[in-house]
């Protein structure tokens, strides 16, 4: 069992920059690619992210690329979601969820299996 907890998030300005977390419990979290997905009011939950076990490799979604940024820290159990040129559109819950069963889930979040409570973001422009 894996438990995930989100933090981080907040009102910013439009251009403005936010860095979330995401602390999971249990010696095996390390072991886990974990996504970052975001759903905003009478939207579907929209794949953002993912970040391999190990934190070498990354994949984002076209919307955030070049602007988001994710790493993890084994040793903290916690993996990070830094988010810079922040738009209105950005403005979403922010949920991180682990990758147990592949190497690499990539964007259904049917392939994700365990999925923290989400933290809000909101962009003002």
């Amino acid at each position: 069992q894996v438990q995930l907890v989100e933090s981080g998030g907040g009102l910013v300005q439009a251009g403005g920059s936010l860095r979330l977390s995401c602390a999971g419990s249990g010696r095996t979290f390390s072991h886990y690619a974990v996504g970052w997905f975001r759903q905003a009011p009478g939207k579907e939950r929209e794949y953002v992210a993912e970040i391999s076990w190990n934190g070498d490799s990354t994949h984002y979604a076209d919307s955030v690329k070049g602007r988001f940024t994710g790493s993890r820290d084994n040793a903290k159990n916690t993996v990070y979601l830094q988010m810079n040129s922040l738009k209105p559109e950005d403005t979403a819950v922010y949920y991180c969820a682990a990758c147990v069963a592949r190497t690499f889930c990539g964007g259904p979040s049917y392939e994700y299996d365990y999925w923290g409570e989400g933290t809000q973001v909101t962009v003002s422009s």
